[in-house]
């Protein structure tokens, strides 16, 4: 796991959980906008397992580093937070550090005991489609090989 990602879920496992719902809503205040070119969420995908629209991208660069963008409307706090976590945890990290982020990355935050499942299973619904999307971009770059 990138050292970024990990400090931020050390942080947010080790605190009490009224200071978790406060740090939820500073990540949602992070989410970078979308360049002018997704506009429309051109080339985007789409979460639906997330109550909220949610639509995402990685992009995998000629270096192997990640580019992600995502987009959630400001009403979806939570939802929104993710996108923060990732964007900032996430920013810089080669193809395979992502591919290695744990599947229970949330559960590893302690935000199960924060919000409802039916939210921590969208989140891991948004990491899932962030890594198949990253996989599928550095087989592009493998030739077509790997997975």
């Amino acid at each position: 796991m990138p050292g970024k990602l990990a400090a931020i879920v050390e942080d947010f496992a080790s605190a009490p959980r009224d200071v978790v719902l406060e740090m939820l809503l500073e990540f949602s205040d992070a989410v970078p906008p979308l360049p002018p070119e997704l506009a429309e969420h051109a080339g985007m995908e789409q979460v639906p397992e997330c109550q909220t629209p949610f639509f995402l991208k990685a992009d995998v660069t000629e270096q192997r580093t990640v580019r992600l963008h995502f987009d959630c409307p400001p009403e979806a706090p939570t939802t929104r937070a993710f996108a923060g976590i990732l964007a900032e945890g996430l920013e810089g990290a080669t193809a395979d550090e992502v591919l290695a982020v744990p599947s229970d990355l949330y559960q590893r935050m302690g935000l199960a005991e924060a919000i409802s499942p039916l939210r921590v299973r969208g989140g891991t619904a948004i990491l899932q489609r962030l890594k198949r999307q990253v996989s599928e971009g550095q087989a592009v770059h493998d030739g077509g090989a790997g997975d």
